[in-house]
């Protein structure tokens, strides 16, 4: 008998032993089983896009222009040769997106909304900051924090712990309902107010329920991505670039399938048609057809250049012998994007719109370094999730021949906040006034630089961005970032930007004025917030100088900052 359970005893150790050794695959793989048996996932079908008339009602000179907002996901600055570079030190072009540059007027000082993709995104549609929408945090699918925090302290990376808590966690509302207030005016309701036709292709992240869906905030049709694979892992077109130094990397190929929906959020998914940036990019031609004859809005939300890294074979062939391997995937999901915006402004001249369609082209913020791929926010430093220029300078180009003359340039700074407004203005729509517009109208400077007439009246100095405890102002050529994390010491970084554009020399020691009166300004924007509508349950350690593939040692800046 003693024998007998002596023997379970060790056959129990030895397969804990076992389980613990492998937890984290165990983890993962339940994760995924959980994430394929959630939804059924039908075949690919037709989408049935509204059909607007067969003919102008107006003749040209009358009718407001085409809007096109084209939004790229996770871009970093250098990504594209508009500005001199390009992926691989400039291997890779981008002539679709610089053709678009060329075209319209290039913003050098254009700012994302936030660090982080959903806040961002959220101003771009409202046009107002996180203190008055309280949309402040990007949602994490259920179980991502608890996943990616497990992963991360089993890596042998040396870097700070990410902390988890899982009692914010557990109070919070649910993942689908974490989004921008349904309460909120979007610019899609703005424009449909002109009678615009609207429709959105691809990432929203401002919720999946309660309202907050995009055909339930002023979209006619929504073609949503339901699920984040560009293609099944296993497609014979793909090709795969797994991250194993990144968490989060390792959580999306276990949490992501292949889908999208129709108008119904979460209800109705089926197989997207293709590679998504060249399927949405189909179907964007589709509603460009479908609605030469009325004035629309198309919001294009691409997923590129996003986490997991999965290009199509083709493209991956097609840009040579760059590496390492993720470089070179990457690289092709930069072609693919770009393949995309060329392709947009052909149809648009195929169709005769061209002259008459206002195209905007940005990311939503900086190129991450849990990629691990170096140089992308190339000269500026810092990622996306730190709020150095490198995780919220982005570009931003707008053509609109009638309107915006070609190689326009404007160098004052503006941000997403001011896409809103803008959008509205080109439409001759009126804005929301019963709620405050942080964002002012760019076409004042887009059409006439610094010197015209309109640009003059231009006189907003400061900017705001904040992100829990990470709070940060640019005041004219200063900026101040502060982040109360980790505990042991507020971190306060002051910089001019005018003498240190790429922000190496930290001012907050030796100009104690400018740090007072830029604290000054932040506090005052605080109080005119409402607070978040949820917390973050996670706390990310991010390295400024570093990717996530180099190892952290005692000394590198970091900083800690809520999802």
């Amino acid at each position: 008998m003693k024998k007998a359970l002596l023997s379970v005893f060790m056959v129990v150790v030895v397969v804990g032993g076992v389980a613990w050794s492998q937890r984290i695959e165990i983890l993962l793989a339940v994760v995924k089983y959980t994430s394929a048996t959630e939804y059924d996932i039908a075949e690919n079908r037709i989408i049935p896009w509204q059909q607007g008339p067969v003919a102008a009602a107006v003749t040209d000179g009358e009718q407001p222009p085409n809007i096109i907002l084209i939004v790229a996901d996770d871009l970093g600055f250098n990504d594209i040769s508009t500005f001199g570079g390009g992926v691989a030190g400039g291997q890779l072009k981008t002539p679709g997106i610089d053709r678009l540059a060329a075209e319209g007027a290039v913003f050098r000082q254009s700012y994302s909304g936030a660090s982080t993709c959903a806040p961002s995104r959220g101003m771009m549609m409202t046009g107002r900051y996180p203190a008055r929408t309280g949309f402040e945090f990007t949602p994490m699918p259920s179980g991502m924090g608890r996943v990616t925090t497990l992963i991360s302290a089993a890596m042998d990376n040396n870097m700070p712990v990410s902390i988890w808590d899982k009692t914010i966690e557990s109070s919070q509302p649910p993942y689908e309902r974490q989004g921008l207030p349904a309460s909120e005016t979007t610019i899609a309701e703005v424009l449909k107010q002109k009678g615009y036709y609207t429709a959105h292709i691809g990432k929203w992240h401002l919720g999946r329920a309660k309202g907050m869906l995009p055909h339930q905030q002023g979209f006619d049709d929504s073609l949503l991505m339901a699920s984040g694979l560009y293609l099944p892992e296993d497609d014979p077109e793909v090709v795969n670039a797994r991250l194993p130094f990144d968490p989060i990397d390792q959580f999306l190929w276990a949490r992501l399938n292949f889908a999208n929906s129709f108008n119904s959020g979460d209800q109705d998914r089926f197989k997207p048609g293709g590679y998504l940036t060249d399927y949405w990019t189909d179907e964007s031609i589709k509603v460009i057809r479908a609605n030469k004859n009325r004035p629309f809005f198309l919001y294009l939300a691409h997923w590129g250049t996003h986490t997991p890294l999965q290009a199509t074979l083709d493209d991956y062939e097609a840009v040579g012998d760059i590496k390492p391997h993720r470089k070179r995937v990457y690289a092709a999901m930069v072609r693919a994007l770009d393949r995309s915006v060329g392709r947009i402004l052909e149809a648009l001249e195929a169709e005769g719109l061209a002259d008459n369609t206002m195209v905007v082209f940005t990311s939503d913020n900086g190129g991450p370094g849990y990629i691990g791929i170096d140089n992308i926010n190339s000269p500026h430093r810092g990622w996306k999730i730190t709020m150095f220029e490198g995780g919220i300078r982005v570009p931003l180009f707008v053509k609109w021949p009638a309107e915006i003359a070609p190689g326009t340039t404007v160098e004052t700074p503006v941000a997403h906040i001011d896409m809103m407004p803008t959008l509205a203005a080109a439409a001759g729509a009126a804005l929301p006034t019963d709620v405050v517009i942080d964002g002012v109208d760019l076409l004042p400077l887009a059409s006439g630089g610094a010197t015209q007439e309109g640009a003059d009246s231009w006189n907003r100095e400061t900017l705001f961005w904040q992100n829990g405890h990470y709070q940060v102002v640019r005041h004219g050529d200063w900026k101040l970032q502060v982040n109360d994390r980790p505990t042991d010491g507020a971190q306060r970084w002051l910089y001019n930007l005018a003498d240190d554009p790429t922000e190496q020399r930290n001012l907050a020691a030796s100009r104690s004025n400018k740090l007072e009166e830029l604290s000054a300004l932040l506090a005052a924007h605080q109080l005119s917030s409402r607070g978040p509508l949820y917390q973050s349950s996670v706390q990310i350690p991010v390295m400024v100088d570093k990717t996530l593939a180099e190892p952290f040692v005692e000394g590198d800046e970091y900083v800690y900052t809520p999802n």
